[in-house]
């Protein structure tokens, strides 16, 4: 069974795998965050949180937004164009956003939890198709699109569902068309709106073929996502 949850404070029960989507922009800055050679990212609640992990190990690399907007003091801010740019081999980021990073740490009572945008959401689908395929008819599954309105989350979690379930009425294009035209994009169409990048949204709204899916560990104290080989 595959529930689609929207928003980022839903407190799930128990289950055998949990997909959490934000594709602008927290899981798309992690998706090329990783191709671009990051380690791992360390997931927190909160600006102090980052900033006390920071003071633990300086070279760790703060990444995030409140409200959509880069910290002061942070690395790096939301934008997966910025982040697309940045030679990042072996760094360890620390991730804080209002979205994404919420409904994950929400998330956590799953054997399995992955983080996804729509760049690597067909990659994503088909691993889990590929390894719990035998018995997915017998399993729980959870996919949350993070933002509480954004239709560019829920479009891509009913592309996903559609895809695990081989019953996919949402072609690629159907959903890029979703994530451009939801409220969430406006703002970065607006010239006058200089927080905002255009060019943000068109990789958000991206397919990129990938070898690795990205699954949180919660081993530790602290929730860490890593990059899983496929």
């Amino acid at each position: 069974m595959i529930t689609i949850y929207q928003g980022n404070t839903h407190l799930l029960e128990s289950s055998d795998i949990n997909i959490v989507i934000d594709v602008i922009r927290a899981f798309t800055v992690a998706h090329y965050a990783f191709i671009n050679g990051t380690k791992q990212i360390l997931l927190v609640e909160t600006t102090e949180d980052a900033f006390s992990i920071k003071n633990e190990y300086p070279h760790y690399l703060l990444a995030g937004e409140e409200d959509g907007i880069g910290i002061k003091g942070f690395d790096y801010d939301n934008s997966p164009k910025r982040i697309s740019k940045e030679r990042l081999n072996d760094q360890t980021l620390v991730q804080k956003t209002t979205n994404g990073v919420k409904a994950t740490l929400n998330s956590l009572n799953t054997n399995h939890l992955f983080v996804t945008g729509y760049s690597n959401a067909r990659t994503t689908a088909f691993y889990v198709k590929k390894i719990y395929n035998a018995s997915l008819e017998n399993l729980k599954i959870n996919i949350v699109a993070s933002h509480p309105s954004g239709d560019d989350d829920l479009a891509c979690a009913e592309y996903m569902k559609g895809l695990i379930l081989e019953k996919n009425n949402l072609t690629p294009f159907e959903v890029e068309q979703r994530i451009k035209n939801s409220h969430v994009a406006h703002k970065f169409f607006d010239p006058n709106n200089i927080d905002f990048n255009c060019e943000d949204i068109s990789l958000c709204s991206l397919e990129r073929e990938s070898n690795f899916v990205m699954k949180v560990n919660q081993s530790n104290q602290i929730p860490v996502i890593e990059r899983i080989n496929i």
